[in-house]
């Protein structure tokens, strides 16, 4: 089996996002680590060169594949901001109505600025989420 090539890196996430050249956009990822680092209750830590992970947990497939992965993360990209809610949004009907202006993927939040959607709502995402996977996943 291949290892993955997304793992914490020990990379200095400071450095990370004071690097993000867009005013707003760096200002939007810095109050979204302090709410996932606030949810989780971990430190970030910068997964592979791009990504702001925080917390993990342990997976096994059936197929016996197995690894670490983060409870919750995001990444400033080029277009939007990623936001990694690993328990996908299946059941989150509710709160997905009330978010705001997002796209989404089968684990991936997209959106253009934290204008765009309500933090309340935003946190409550998360929060669901890291319980869903520290239940699932002890």
């Amino acid at each position: 089996m291949s290892d993955l090539k997304t793992k914490p890196t020990g990379a200095d996430v400071e450095a990370f996002l004071a690097a993000i050249e867009d005013e707003r956009k760096q200002a939007d990822c810095r109050e979204i680590s302090s709410l996932m680092e606030d949810v989780t209750g971990e430190p970030a830590v910068l997964w592979g060169p791009s990504i702001l992970g925080f917390g993990s947990y342990h997976y096994r497939y059936e197929s016996g594949r197995e690894g670490d992965w983060m409870l919750a993360g995001f990444a400033p990209r080029k277009r939007e901001l990623t936001l990694y809610i690993m328990a996908g949004f299946d059941g989150y009907e509710d709160l997905m109505a009330r978010l705001g202006k997002f796209k989404t993927g089968k684990s991936c939040l997209y959106i253009k600025r934290l204008d765009d959607i309500d933090r309340d709502v935003l946190r409550e995402l998360v929060t669901a989420s890291v319980e869903h996977m520290r239940a699932t996943n002890p």
